[in-house]
């Protein structure tokens, strides 16, 4: 190829280039490279088109290649820069910079706007691999270059202010070169600015100064820079911030650096380091608070200046701020950093201060500290200074032997030293050598008198030397002197000046002011604190004490200053003030949980506050930290006393007496406990408990004052005591009383209630005789009148009771004198005036208007005053008194029971209501028993039953118990009033308490049996005997009857009545007729007629029964002869006679009463007419006349199971609406329920709390001497084990019982007293149950056993024999051998024995369908449905239809081809479903469907029906899911199979799936 072939070539490649067809050029330049291999530009429009061809090692290689041809052509230089500049070019960057320094070498000669460009590339190069001196000589090379070219200023500018920005992020010190271009920069940029001043030049200087102020060699062009800023910038502080902190930093303190300061804080007050050198300026000035005030203040807003903490330390060391200085030396450390040179020397400084300030804390954890920071000094082996410092920190840490080493070797070694003898005079001061330490100290102050610490130490080796050296004032005084002369900080000095002032001197107003000196220099210092607050308060100054206290508390944190805390909280304690003492006591137990007498103060404080749970809590944890606080345990006692916890009180009281038996506040304080008690047992009619613990308390208060017979108090207590028997009755006080208390040496003596009430009026006088109080000269008055109430009850002589009444008054009217402000005296005076035996009424009446004078809000003594005008006779002014007093309190009890007697008095139908609220109120002897007079008088109306005051006043208020328990109370605390027991019997009587009601008519018998009113005794005699009669003591009764002359006709009909039940027939007949000759009324005498016919009856007289009944009827009958005449045709099977007399008796009776009576009959009657369905109408009629009656409902629970079973439910129901309405019913009730849900196929898979079993155990837990309730509990338990058998496939749970159960029957059968016949039928079910529970669980052996036994005792029993032919037959068919006609003829014999069974049918229509004998199975349950038709049993009737469907599907099933067995099965499904919607009839008649016509779209219907209609059994609806599925794979119908399988799952029908996976494996 030619030259011009070789031109036309790269021009066509520079075409393709241009035209950017790349590989065409490369093609152009391969062939020009074919004849020139040197040809440069084929070289580098190669490396251009490989370049763009993303080919860059190519393109590298060939601009590489023209390069080394051509080194000095730009071409091949620029081209590879352009493809170093490429983003997808890595690692190349050095290879860049060495491009570009090629091109700034080829530019600069010639284009000088591309040399600047490239240099501007360099630099940014540079600046992205942080070569900052490279960046900083490149960029003064590109100044230069511009300077030369004449550049403009302000370009200039920029550039240097570029330059700038791109070495800020260098580090100082990095490199001295950069930091000095930097540098230059920066002046530069600051003198070439064109707008000064102006913001962007001022934040440029404050850079510049920022970087200057890193350089502690720059220390003149900072200043310099500082200051022409300065003169620039006038009002701007950041230079003479940065001059000042540079000042601080250099430890510079001139005239210039302290003007410094004090022209920055005139500029800016708040300056950070202005404040800083302020406060050093005050650390010279030896104001050492100041200084610390404004070193602080400064830091707070320029934290990293490590010279600042440093002269924080020193100055918060100079104060004694020890800690403080710490924690500052640690932050100036912190702050220094890593130092070199100045800064190294600072750090070796404070780390020495900082180890001072640790061995003055004076632990051994800080000395630990303090060794671990000399360890950090340099050199610190060298400077014996820090020698003795290491030694006094060895000294602290108890490390003695390293201590005593470093002294010797100073000693040795600077003996000049004073540190040296002051470590050697702390080691004898530790050692208690004071001589020893006496002489080291005089050294060290010797050689350096101003240490304030040595003469500190040297006082302190006076003080503890001995009392001469302590008490001589040369010494130790004047050591401590001259120590806070020289440190008037030194808090501890002050402290032992107090205690010189104030123990030796006794100068108190000096020490406490040097204990106040202390103090102030020092808050934690408890000591002196304490001793300034203890002065004070000695002195009488408490405001001093206050304020001291007050400051304290309000600095403290929280956990702290306890002592202060402590010491206010017993001044306001002091000052009844417990609010602010709980406040601070509190604060003090903060700081220490664990001290047993803050707690004890605390209890204190909130006692005195009212607060006694706290306060008892606060005394427990006084008494559980220290035991032996007596006194803690005391008042935790008498804590619980006030809250009324008496029993815990007497334990706690106990305690202590265990300890110290002498303690008579604890032997008060049980005293006082078992008194409350009693007066609460008083109060509640417990006398006899009462009386135990009166005598309690007397042994406590006699203990009591034989050890303190000069307390007051303690007799006091002891009259309370006696006298508060006067309520109780006179038979029940019989007090033992210690000897020593009446006089006698030892033992006890038994009091009745005429001497303790003597007793009691002594102790009154022997405590007026240690303090004439008129309080107990009214408890003196009182005692004296119980003492003439007491005697005027038992009928003593009237003289003794004159003088005792005269006693009273002059006692109390010496009470009034003495304090005629009180109305409680005056009230006294009153009661004792107004009593009959002196009927002063006049002075009564005034004393009780003063009383009311003295007290406005005085109910007791309106209410005594109304009852003045009540026993005057004045009714209207009672009346006026009564109802003030229950404007004042309406809950006050006498006020409406003197309203009552006034109602009473007047007649108000209100009575019985005020009365009655007397009792709601409270008990009293005379609310109680006039309410109850009200009760009673309203009960023997027998007219009023159906009124609306009757329902209210007795059934609604529930007014017969309440009445009877009130009366129980009366005749407690009054035993002899024959009244009272007449009305308690009347009302047992009405509460079935027959036991009760026999002893309370005794009780009023014997109180009648010497009075004069004979027709009284008589009453109650009669009263006792029909009650005797009631409790079956008929001998008894007839005994009492006969006592008594027996002509009213009550006792007559009552002894009759007796002698019946006796059985003295004739006798009661005669009695009987007595009484019907002097009968009144045609009631009584058809009443004595239906008697006689009941006797007729006993004697088998049935006609003369019947005509004596039909008697009563003709003249005026009545419901008893007519119920009697009903019962009568009932008993004889009678249907006519018995439904005769119910319409009679239903015409009769109308109403409400006895209308349980009426249903039962009439029940009765339609059972015996064998109309079932009317049974259950008849009490469900009655029922919704009465929906609130517990009885009816509970007859209904009883009679559904046996005449309605199909209502089986509705019966359980019926019982739990009888429990709600009455829980007494509960006995029968749940027997009923349990039957009825037995009856209902309720069990325990259904409903796991309600179901028989868990109601028969509740009914036995009730009545366990029901033998009903025993026998249901047998079939509870059998249904259950049946149940889980075959529902949930398990084995029974409640097995072997079944022995246990009926012997349990027979013995219950035997303890009750219940008819012949109902004991033998009940035993003979129990028997035959127990056997087929036997049969059932495979014990056939003990079946067949207990069958043999039973024929033995009862040969002709044909359901035992059926029962043991069933058991002898089931032994032989698990045999699986035919049995032979002989055994089924026998059977069927047997069978026909019970030939009105349908079990038996059924049971051998099983055994013949088990011998393969399907015609004879059909008949035998034909013939027991037949019987269950005869029977109306709707339950045999169905069991019947559906076994005999299920023989005939078993045959269809077995493909017999025979039309008589399918259409046997529909026909008595559909039988059975007429009878009910039975899910069992209709799954057999979907089997028989499936067995005719399997995949049929109607078998389908049918099978789904059964599998997705709630409610049907899960057992059914399984066995229909079954062939479902069955059905539904041979239609492969998979949409409706995973319907189907998706229910299986949700119900968990194992059995399904386990099939559906055998299918799909089979598929």
């Amino acid at each position: 190829m030619s030259n011009k072939e070789v031109k036309a070539a790269l021009k066509s490649a520079r075409e393709a280039i241009r035209n950017k067809e790349y590989k065409e050029a490369l093609k152009h330049c391969k062939a020009v490279l074919k004849q020139e291999k040197n040809n440069y530009n084929a070289w580098v429009f190669i490396g251009l088109a490989a370049a763009e061809l993303e080919q860059p090692d190519q393109a590298k290689g060939a601009y590489k290649k023209a390069i080394e041809l051509e080194p000095n052509q730009l071409l091949a230089w620029q081209g590879l820069a352009n493809l170093y500049e490429k983003p997808n070019q890595t690692d190349v960057k050095g290879d860049l910079a060495d491009v570009y320094q090629k091109l700034l070498e080829l530019y600069e000669s010639g284009d000088k706007q591309k040399w600047c460009d490239v240099c501007n590339k360099l630099v940014e190069l540079y600046h992205q691999e942080k070569k900052y001196l490279e960046v900083a000589e490149t960029c003064q090379r590109l100044i230069q270059m511009k300077q030369k070219e004449g550049a403009e200023k302000a370009e200039l500018h920029q550039l240097w202010k570029k330059m700038i920005r791109l070495l800020k992020d260098s580090t100082p010190n990095q490199d001295n070169k950069t930091e000095q271009l930097l540098l230059t920069a920066f002046e530069n940029a600051v003198n070439s600015a064109d707008t000064v001043p102006g913001e962007d030049h001022q934040n440029l200087y404050k850079d510049f100064i920022q970087r200057l102020s890193k350089f502690p060699h720059e220390t003149a062009r900072l200043e310099k820079a500082c200051n022409d800023m300065m003169a620039l910038y006038p009002t701007v502080s950041y230079p003479l911030e940065v001059l000042c902190l540079h000042f601080v930093q250099s430890g510079t303190l001139s005239e210039e650096a302290l003007h410094c300061f004090s022209r920055l804080l005139e500029m800016d007050a708040s300056s950070g380091p202005g404040i800083i050198g302020f406060g050093i300026k005050c650390l010279q000035e030896k104001k050492y608070k100041e200084a610390v005030k404004s070193l602080t203040e400064g830091l707070e807003k320029t934290s990293q200046c490590p010279a600042a903490w440093h002269y924080l330390a020193e100055a918060q060391m100079k104060i004694h701020e020890h800690r403080d200085a710490v924690l500052s030396c640690n932050q100036a450390l912190e702050a220094l950093g890593t130092p070199e040179g100045p800064s190294l020397r600072r750090k070796n400084l404070i780390l020495q201060l900082k180890a001072e300030a640790l061995i003055k804390i004076a632990d051994a954890d800080a000395a630990e500290a303090a060794i671990k920071a000399l360890e950090q000094i340099v050199d610190a082996s060298s400077d014996p200074v820090v020698l003795a410092i290491r030694g006094q920190a060895y000294l602290n840490k108890g490390l003695m032997d390293q201590a005593s080493k470093i002294s010797q070797e100073l000693l040795l070694s600077h003996p000049d030293l004073s540190e040296s003898h002051a470590l050697e005079g702390f080691i004898h001061y530790s050692q208690k050598d004071y001589e020893q330490a006496e002489r080291s100290f005089l050294n060290a102050i010797e050689r350096k008198a101003e240490t304030a610490e040595y003469h500190q130490y040297l006082g302190l080796t006076y003080w503890f030397m001995s009392d001469e050296t302590k008490k001589d004032k040369g010494k130790a005084l004047t050591q401590f002197l001259k120590a806070a002369k020289l440190d008037s900080y030194l808090g501890s000095v002050f402290c032992y000046l107090g205690n010189y002032y104030r123990d030796i001197a006794g100068d108190k107003i000096r020490a406490r002011g040097c204990y106040k000196k202390a103090f102030e220099l020092d808050g934690t210092d408890e000591e002196s604190g304490t001793a300034a607050v203890d002065l004070s308060v000695e002195l009488g100054d408490m405001d001093t004490a206050l304020t001291i206290l007050n400051e304290v508390t309000e600095k403290a944190s929280p956990g702290t200053a306890k002592w202060a805390w402590l010491h206010r909280g017993l001044y306001y304690l002091r000052t009844d003030q417990p609010t602010q003492a709980v406040a601070d006591l509190q604060a003090a137990l903060r700081a220490d949980p664990k001290d047993s007498n803050c707690w004890e103060s605390l209890g204190e404080a909130y006692l005195s506050r009212g607060s006694y749970s706290t306060a008892l809590k606060s005394f427990r944890k006084a008494s559980e930290l220290n035991p032996g606080l007596v006194y803690s345990i005391y008042k935790a006692a008498a804590v619980e006393q006030i809250l009324g916890k008496y029993e815990n009180a007497i334990a706690t009281y106990q305690e202590i007496l265990n300890k110290t038996e002498d303690y008579v506040p604890a032997l008060k304080g049980l005293g006082e406990c078992y008194l409350m008690l009693a007066r609460s047992a008083l109060d509640n009619f417990l006398d006899r408990k009462a009386v135990g613990h009166i005598e309690q308390a007397l042994e406590f208060f006699t203990r009591a004052t034989k050890h303190r017979p000069d307390v007051c108090c303690l007799w006091k207590l002891l009259g309370d005591t006696c006298t508060s028997v006067h309520v109780i009755s006179p038979s029940k006080v019989n007090v033992q009383v210690l000897g020593s208390l009446l006089g006698k040496n030892a033992g006890k003596q038994v009091l009745e209630k005429t001497e303790l009430l003597r007793l009691g009026g002594r102790c009154y006088g022997r405590a007026l005789k240690l303090m004439s109080l008129p309080s107990i000269w009214c408890d003196l008055g009182i005692n004296y009148y119980r003492q003439a109430e007491h005697l005027t009850a038992m009928g003593t002589d009237m003289n003794e009771i004159s003088e005792l009444l005269d006693k009273s008054l002059q006692c109390l009217k010496k009470a009034v004198r003495l304090d005629s402000q009180n109305h409680l005296y005056w009230n006294a005076l009153g009661v004792v005036a107004s009593c009959s035996a002196i009927g002063n009424y006049a002075l009564a009446q005034h004393s009780f208007i003063k009383s009311i004078q003295a007290e406005q809000i005085n109910v007791v003594a309106w209410t005594n005053l109304g009852v003045l005008y009540l026993a005057t006779g004045n009714i209207e002014q009672a009346h006026e008194a009564f109802k003030v007093a229950q404007s004042l309190e309406p809950s006050y009890l006498l006020c409406w029971i003197g309203q009552a007697l006034i109602a009473e008095t007047i007649g108000s139908y209100e009575t019985m209501d005020l009365f009655r609220h007397t009792t709601e109120l409270s008990m009293h002897t005379e609310g109680a028993k006039g309410y109850a007079h009200w009760v009673c008088s309203t009960l023997q109306d027998k007219s009023n039953r159906n009124t609306e005051l009757y329902l209210y006043n007795i059934v609604q208020m529930n007014a017969i118990p309440a009445a009877q328990v009130l009366l129980s109370k009366y005749t407690e605390r009054n035993p002899d009033d024959a009244s009272a027991f007449t009305m308690l019997g009347y009302l047992n009587e009405y509460l079935h308490l027959k036991r009760q009601a026999a002893d309370a008519y005794e009780r009023a018998a014997s109180l009648l049996k010497n009075s004069e009113d004979t027709e009284k005794y008589n009453t109650a005699m009669q009263n006792y005997g029909r009650s005797l009669c009631a409790l079956g003591q008929y001998d008894k009764a007839i005994e009492v009857y006969t006592s008594t002359p027996l002509a009213e006709f009550d006792g007559i009909v009552g002894i009759a009545l007796a002698y019946f039940k006796k059985g003295l027939l004739q006798e009661s007949i005669k009695a009987y007729e007595k009484a019907l000759s002097v009968a009144e009324s045609e009631q009584d005498k058809a009443n004595i007629l239906t008697a006689l016919a009941i006797i007729e009856y006993k004697q088998n007289k049935v006609d003369a029964a019947k005509t004596l009944l039909f008697k009563c009827s003709l003249k005026e009958p009545s419901a008893e002869s007519l119920m009697a005449l009903c019962t009568l045709g009932l008993v004889k099977q009678d249907a006519t006679l018995a439904t005769a007399a119910l319409k009679e008796l239903l015409k009769h009776e109308k109403g409400d009463d006895r209308i349980y009576e009426r249903c039962l009959i009439a029940s009765a009657v339609y059972a015996l007419q064998g109309r079932n369905v009317e049974v259950q109408k008849e009490i469900s009629k009655a029922i919704h006349s009465n929906p609130n009656n517990p009885v009816l409902w509970s007859l209904l629970s009883r009679l559904v199971p046996q005449y309605a079973s199909l209502k089986a439910k509705g019966g359980a129901v019926a019982g739990n609406v009888a429990h709600v309405f009455d829980v007494n019913q509960g006995k029968e009730v749940l027997l009923s329920i349990a039957v009825n849900q037995l009856a209902a196929g309720c069990h325990m898979l259904e409903d796991e709390k309600n179901n028989p079993l868990k109601n028969i155990q509740k009914a036995i837990h009730l009545c366990p001497d029901n033998p009903a309730a025993w026998a249901v509990l047998m079939a509870a338990c059998h249904a259950e084990n049946t149940v889980t058998v075959c529902l949930n496939n398990t084995q029974p749970k409640r097995t072997g019982l079944e022995m246990t159960l009926v012997s349990t029957v027979s013995a219950k059968t035997g303890e009750n007293n219940l008819p012949r016949n109902y004991i033998q039928t009940l035993e003979d079910w129990c028997l035959c149950q127990a056997i087929a529970s036997l049969d059932e669980t495979g014990k056939l052996s003990e079946a067949e056993a207990l069958c043999t036994k039973g024929l033995k005792s009862c040969p002709e029993h044909p359901a035992l024999f059926l029962l043991l032919r069933q058991v002898q037959c089931k032994q032989l068919l698990q045999s699986h051998k035919e049995l032979p006609d002989t055994i089924l003829e026998e059977l069927r014999k047997t069978v026909m024995t019970s030939s009105t069974s349908v079990a038996a049918w059924q049971w051998l229509a099983k055994v013949y369908q088990s011998q393969r004998m399907m015609v004879g199975a059909e008949m035998c349950y034909r013939k027991s449905l037949q019987l269950a038709s005869q029977q109306g049993s709707w339950n045999g009737k169905l069991s019947s239809l559906l076994r005999l469907a299920m023989l005939a599907l078993e045959i269809c099933m077995a493909n017999v081809s025979d039309e008589h067995w399918p259409s046997l099965v529909q026909e008595a499904t559909t039988e059975a479903l007429k009878l009910s919607s039975c899910p069992l009839a209709a799954l057999l008649q979907a089997l028989l469907q499936y067995n005719r016509k399997m995949g049929a779209r109607e078998t389908r219907r049918m099978l789904e029906r059964l599998v997705y209609q709630p409610g049907n059994p899960e057992s059914i609806v399984s066995v229909a899911r079954w062939y479902l599925l069955q059905h539904l794979h041979a239609k492969d119908d998979y949409e409706l199979i995973d319907v189907l399988i998706e229910n299986a799952k949700a119900n968990g029908d194992v059995r399904v799936l386990e099939l559906y996976e055998k299918l799909s494996a089979s598929a």
